[in-house]
């Protein structure tokens, strides 16, 4: 069965089976787990909806237009994706790939392409490669999460959301203010701390973050956190003391916690488009980031910047902001992904 078969039966939730004759239990258990795919499905088609609008109303036109696949279906084929903010040079492989299946299997009707098209799309993102989107959790002391990003991406909004999450999972968090820069930034992050629940480590603005940072973590071995969140400052205008500062960072995390931190997460806005993606190399270009965390993709018609982000940097998404609410930050799930674009040609 290929991709768009799989996922179009995946998530019809007629098709979910019936649990075994086990104990109430299990059945309770598998219940809930069901019941949390289906919300997260859910989140995931109504949060991409503008671009499910945009982007496949426009697909859906062009395969009603054309009777016979042409070198003007493809020509608009190409225009679409790349209006789609999917990246130009995603789009000439994605292109290539298409014209060659075309041939080789022989389609003539742009129907027969809807399959084929989520189908390559899951594969260039995919790329043969291990994508994991969850966290590596550390079972010897606290797991060390860096938050970078500029301003007004909605980094401090993001690290609430996610010390939310993992604290309905049981996990004692700490926030750490470190971005000591921008004014009001620790007191913003201390009131998000309160309002969720967790703990919070921060002094004032100006303060060295090193020590901010080195501060935190001491606090957090010493109270038996699980999991300690970091604020960074974003100054990209001026990337050679942003580097510094961060590695300075790096540096202290090392010599607290064996190996230092376990993720190095970057939130860029989505609705920034290429802006969003020139952002992801320049911190590319200063520290070492092992995901993106991409907020307000509801706010956008362009959500092929997902696939954008991947081909551009090579970094995974990690996770997704698709509404206001806590549940909306949702771990990035590429099926899940590609069913809330393409469901209604499914």
């Amino acid at each position: 069965m290929g991709l768009f078969n799989k996922i179009k039966n995946m998530f019809k939730k007629e098709d979910v089976k019936e649990v075994k004759e086990t104990s109430l239990e299990e059945k309770n258990i598998k219940k809930e787990e069901n019941n949390k795919e289906d919300s997260s499905v859910d989140i995931y088609e109504k949060g991409l909806s503008k671009s499910r609008k945009g982007f496949v109303s426009k697909l859906a036109n062009l395969t009603s237009k054309y009777k016979n696949i042409n070198e003007d279906y493809f020509e608009e084929l190409e225009e679409i994706l790349i209006m789609a903010d999917i990246g130009v040079n995603t789009v000439m492989d994605f292109m290539d790939r298409i014209r060659d299946r075309v041939r080789k299997e022989g389609l003539s009707n742009p129907e027969e392409l809807k399959e084929v098209i989520v189908d390559e799309l899951f594969i260039i993102y995919v790329n043969d490669e291990v994508l994991s989107s969850k966290i590596n959790y550390r079972d010897d002391g606290p797991t060390v999460i860096l938050f970078v990003g500029v301003n007004g991406v909605g980094k401090t909004t993001t690290i609430a959301k996610l010390a939310s999450k993992m604290k309905v999972e049981g996990k004692k968090v700490l926030l750490v203010g470190a971005d000591t820069f921008r004014a009001g930034a620790v007191a913003q992050l201390k009131e998000w701390s309160e309002k969720v629940g967790v703990g919070f480590y921060g002094t004032h603005e100006g303060e060295d973050p090193a020590s901010v940072v080195y501060d935190g973590i001491t606090k957090a071995k010493n109270e038996g956190y699980d999991v300690v969140l970091i604020d960074t400052a974003g100054r990209l205008q001026n990337k050679v003391n942003l580097m510094k500062e961060l590695e300075k960072m790096n540096r202290v995390i090392g010599s607290l916690v064996d190996g230092g931190a376990s993720e190095t997460l970057l939130v860029i806005d989505a609705t920034t488009g290429q802006n969003g993606i020139s952002q992801a190399k320049a911190f590319k270009e200063i520290t070492n980031i092992t995901g993106i965390v991409l907020t307000k993709l509801d706010g956008t018609a362009k959500g092929g910047i997902v696939l954008a982000i991947k081909e551009s940097v090579g970094i995974p998404v990690k996770y997704i902001g698709l509404g206001e609410g806590k549940e909306d930050l949702q771990v990035f799930d590429i099926e899940k992904y590609i069913y809330g674009l393409f469901k209604d040609m499914m």
